[in-house]
């Protein structure tokens, strides 16, 4: 499977820019479903038929934080703007990839005072990217005004740890991906919804069940964890003690029931889990509790370091508890 999570967070696609992806997960869900959509604002929701009746929805967001060509300056020389949630501080000294360019981010300063403000006091009025041009015109014939970029990828296996940009939520997209490749004859409809804008809004979660409707629905998303020195005291998840089942962040509170059912489940299979509370944050769960007259929904998480910067970190047994987990949940 780390095969598989490699292959999802090397494909670059931001918000907005999800068709490579989209993609890449069709290509590999190949004789694995009984059918697909891409809906109008570029959901990708895939499904297996089953016998009882009842439909069981299953999200993962496949866009990536990112950014955007605000401007370019007479020496070639990139302005941007962020797609999500990127803060200019991770920004320094990352290579970034735009519309296939390599580009370093550098920060102004004029004299040593200058660089030290500025870096203590980070912006993107501050931060611009080096494409390795010598004028505005040959950039031009690189990038545009507009081009999205996103981190360039980079992929280490650790061991019983893997590292890599976008695990958020390209992790939680090789767990759907992994679940529909398990289940052969499902005894419930099982719809997957790989949406869009997650991270700009909840944009596509917010539409994507509304003509399925479905009886539940089960968010799978990373979420911060409080494991390594001086992490909030607020936050108890950590990697390694299995997926996390949430109860409340920035945005929702998981209905009760669904929390109460994939808990007892996760007991009967000897799955280690983790209650989480998130004092900030959301995720598509939000959207599905929005959509009709209110889906019944909660969030299963993985645990993750560094959470949106260049080198995201899962531990890999986390990850295989949340396919077992889900696998049976689906059964239900």
């Amino acid at each position: 499977m780390k095969d598989l999570i490699k292959k999802l967070t090397e494909v670059c696609s931001p918000s907005g820019r999800e068709d490579a992806i989209a993609d890449t997960i069709l290509d590999l869900l190949k004789g694995h479903i009984d059918g697909y959509e891409r809906d109008r604002l570029g959901n990708l929701i895939v499904w297996k038929k089953g016998r009882s009746g009842k439909k069981i929805l299953l999200d993962a967001h496949m866009d990536e934080i990112g950014v955007i060509v605000t401007n370019i300056d007479e020496n070639g020389f990139l302005r941007i703007d962020p797609i999500g949630g990127v803060n200019p501080r991770i920004l320094l000294g990352a290579r970034l990839i735009i519309d296939e360019v390599v580009g370093v981010v550098g920060v102004e300063g004029e004299s040593r005072d200058e660089l030290e403000e500025n870096l203590k006091k980070m912006s993107f009025d501050k931060i611009y990217v080096d494409i390795g041009v010598r004028s505005k015109e040959e950039a031009e014939k690189k990038v545009r005004i507009g081009s999205f970029g996103t981190y360039l990828p980079c992929f280490a296996d650790l061991g019983n740890r893997i590292l890599s940009k976008s695990m958020d939520d390209r992790v939680g997209c090789a767990v759907l991906v992994e679940v529909l490749r398990e289940i052969d004859d499902p005894k419930n409809d099982v719809y997957c919804v790989f949406a869009v804008q997650e991270e700009v809004g909840i944009v596509g979660a917010r539409v994507a069940g509304f003509d399925i409707e479905p009886d539940v629905a089960v968010a799978v998303d990373v979420t911060g964890v409080g494991d390594t020195p001086k992490a909030l005291k607020r936050i108890s998840m950590r990697l390694g003690c299995g997926p996390a089942l949430k109860v409340m962040d920035g945005r929702t509170i998981s209905d009760r029931k669904l929390l109460n059912m994939m808990e007892n489940l996760a007991r009967e299979l000897g799955i280690p889990y983790q209650m989480e509370v998130l004092p900030f944050g959301g995720t598509d769960a939000f959207g599905y509790q929005l959509t009709r007259s209110g889906i019944p929904s909660m969030t299963l998480s993985i645990p993750t370091r560094y959470i949106h910067t260049p080198n995201e970190m899962v531990d890999f047994n986390d990850v295989l508890n949340t396919v077992k987990l889900l696998r049976e949940f689906v059964k239900i």
